[in-house]
């Protein structure tokens, strides 16, 4: 059975290099940017660094940086933002987005062409479009694949139900967002080498396809193993398979991830209907 349509503010609509955002989803980073996003229904922003590009406001669009027309992907985001990309949710399911700038982001890091034979890990590509699956922890958005966010928030209703509070801690991530956490970590002293023990390499993390969250509970750190201890964890471990989703990164597993009790991912339940 077909969902009916989602409506725009619940959407975020995604191109290799920018992203469509409802604007009263975005949090205003000076007075100019209250103003105008208290008028706007969407932003462009970039992917690899954040920046509020333009606004679509009620008389038109409304440049934030200078020479729009140069910015890298514009023409792709402009025709989303008017419908007339080829494909646009939410009446199509979401589609895979070129991999684009990929072999750039491992050559910046130092990651060689044999990572994924390495590793066993797949190439991920990004979906054009994702769905709004409430807030998580920080109350930031959280983004997920139409299929995957209503199976959260029905696996998160039923551990309500029997007194679990589960709570997300992240979801969908950029392949320009995964390559800030390697910057931001590099920063911080770590090598590639420690980093990629914990976090996949830009382009191999499952969070990119929208399908898979990490998942916490209040009173316990975020991405912590000490989460495989708590009634949450539990709860996951007897109930997850039930609602589609599999823990990803189990003690041992071949692709030289520490074990993460807190990351899980959506595959679909067994013999139940597509609804998008």
């Amino acid at each position: 059975m077909r969902t009916p349509p989602t409506p725009l503010y619940a959407r975020l609509l995604n191109t290799a290099d920018i992203e469509l955002w409802p604007a009263g989803l975005l949090r205003a980073r000076s007075n100019a940017d209250a103003r105008v996003l208290a008028r706007a229904h969407a932003v462009l922003r970039r992917k690899r660094d954040g920046r509020y590009l333009a606004a679509a406001l009620p008389e038109g669009l409304l440049p934030l940086v200078p020479r729009l027309a140069r910015e890298p992907g514009i023409d792709a985001a402009l025709d989303q933002l008017d419908g007339t990309a080829p494909v646009r949710g939410p009446a199509h399911a979401p589609v895979a987005l070129p991999l684009h700038r990929l072999q750039e982001r491992l050559e910046s890091l130092g990651i060689d062409g044999d990572y994924a034979r390495r590793t066993g890990l797949a190439l991920i590509a990004e979906p054009d479009w994702l769905l709004l699956a409430g807030f998580d922890r920080y109350r930031r958005p959280l983004w997920l694949d139409p299929c995957a966010a209503r199976a959260w928030q029905a696996m998160r209703r039923a551990a309500a139900t029997d007194g679990i509070v589960l709570e997300a801690i992240s979801g969908y991530r950029s392949h320009d967002y995964q390559l800030g956490i390697f910057e931001r970590k590099l920063a911080r002293g770590l090598s590639v080498a420690q980093i990629l023990e914990v976090n996949a390499a830009p382009g191999y993390s499952e969070h990119h396809g929208g399908d898979a969250l990490d998942i916490g509970t209040p009173g316990e750190p975020p991405a912590e193993e000490s989460f495989e201890a708590t009634p949450a964890f539990a709860w996951l471990s007897a109930h997850a398979a039930g609602h589609g989703f599999s823990m990803s990164y189990p003690r041992g597993n071949p692709h030289g991830i520490v074990y993460e009790p807190w990351h899980w991912r959506f595959a679909g339940r067994a013999g139940a209907p597509a609804s998008d």
